[in-house]
């Protein structure tokens, strides 16, 4: 890690991946192929990614998967080919790629909407149903086409839409949605005992937490490794289906359940007689929901500064696509799962300023790693608001049942309440 650079060298999967070349909002930046258009991001220092809905506040990157809320970008190709509102943590990197940021004018760090943040208490929910009630006729004319102009984040394409969209009926013994460790052994042991199987996961590549979890053993080897070799083994089987790219958004009833699978998308210049999506169709005797979990977040003031994320997506990050996303991290947790992540930053160079844990007297082995490591540990305490404007640059940190307060620079702060 050197320069304007977050990337760690020898760190992540893709550490020997060939360059790729991407622009975002006009200026030119390198990933690599194996990235989501985040991860390349976060490799370059960029932070600041868009802009919330109704007051502009300045949003980063908060997650690693398809739970992300933020960073809402518009990916581009051609005129009739731009997608508004895609998930810069879901995006996969290609070379060439053109992503926009949204939700801002005239430019991101620069947002003239941003005066709605300082004007807040002006804007109840629902005040314009109770303020531009006059002239009447100004209403459809006026007020309406204006409010209607700044609702909504990304600009829908104007044209045609060119690309063509496929759709197929599948019926199975076992239906497994969660690539994971758990989806990938039920996937497995169905298998083996001859039945139809579709195993889906939303990812480009099946392991789930095996992904960044560094030190997870199957078997005797790698968790990550087995998770490879373990699909390798179910899409050699004729009696097995696999669906990567593929999300679940629908569960009805007699175990029918609707997928979309993305074909094209993260090719850079995919074929005419390709479909850029596929819907599925499933009918399955039995369904296995292995979909994971999500971690939540700590609240605090302004914890939706940009360089403010959860714990496991900076693991995430940091082993599997081989970014730090800083330079001097802070981590505010209430369980033991925070510390893989900061024990996983520091092995990897980069300074763990502090932990703070709203626990009191917690013990266990984690924890004296990371004391063995010499990272500063607060329990008891929380972080009660964090510093900084495009990006975060600082976090407050207070007694849980009131006292003097210390303010900590950290270029991060990671996240964790389970």
């Amino acid at each position: 890690m050197s320069g304007a650079s977050y990337r760690i060298s020898g760190a992540g999967r893709f550490s020997q991946a060939k360059t790729a070349r991407f622009s975002f909002d006009g200026q030119s930046y390198a990933g690599i192929e194996g990235d989501t258009l985040a991860s390349a991001l976060l490799a370059n220092g960029v932070h600041l990614v868009g802009r919330s809905f109704k007051y502009h506040r300045p949003r980063g990157i908060l997650s690693a998967g398809a739970e992300e809320p933020n960073a809402l970008v518009e990916i581009r190709r051609d005129a009739a080919r731009k997608t508004p509102n895609v998930r810069a943590t879901v995006q996969e990197l290609y070379d060439g790629l053109e992503a926009q940021s949204q939700n801002r004018w005239p430019s991101l760090s620069f947002d003239v909407g941003a005066v709605n943040d300082i004007a807040s208490p002006m804007f109840s929910a629902g005040f314009y149903y109770k303020t531009f009630m006059w002239p009447k006729a100004a209403w459809k004319s006026l007020y309406e086409p204006k409010i209607r102009a700044a609702a909504g984040l990304g600009v829908s394409p104007d044209q045609p839409d060119p690309d063509h969209y496929s759709s197929r009926y599948a019926h199975c013994d076992v239906l497994v949605l969660g690539g994971g460790a758990a989806g990938i052994a039920a996937a497995l042991a169905a298998a083996e005992t001859g039945v139809r199987v579709i195993l889906a996961d939303e990812q480009a590549e099946f392991g789930g937490s095996l992904r960044f979890e560094s030190g997870a053993k199957i078997d005797g080897q790698d968790g990550f490794a087995w998770a490879q070799a373990a699909v390798a083994k179910l899409t050699a089987m004729d009696n097995v289906r696999v669906l990567p790219r593929t999300t679940a958004f629908g569960y009805y009833a007699q175990n029918f359940v609707g997928l979309v699978e993305r074909v094209s998308d993260h090719l850079k210049a995919p074929g005419h007689d390709l479909a850029r999506e596929r819907l599925w169709q499933v009918r399955a005797k039995r369904v296995v929901l292995a979909s994971g979990a999500i971690e939540r977040h700590m609240v605090f003031a302004d914890n939706d500064r940009p360089g403010i994320m959860l714990a496991g997506a900076a693991r995430t990050y940091l082993n599997h696509y081989g970014v730090a996303v800083g330079r001097n991290v802070g981590v505010y947790t209430a369980n033991d799962s925070a510390y893989a992540a900061a024990i996983d930053l520091k092995k990897a160079g980069v300074n763990v300023a502090a932990i703070v844990d709203l626990r009191d007297n917690p013990t266990g082995p984690v924890i004296d790693e990371a004391r063995a490591l010499g990272i500063e540990i607060n329990f008891g305490r929380a972080v009660i608001r964090a510093g900084g404007k495009l990006r975060v640059s600082s976090m407050t940190v207070q007694p849980k049942n009131g006292g003097g307060e210390r303010t900590i620079p950290v270029d991060a702060i990671l996240m964790s309440a389970g």
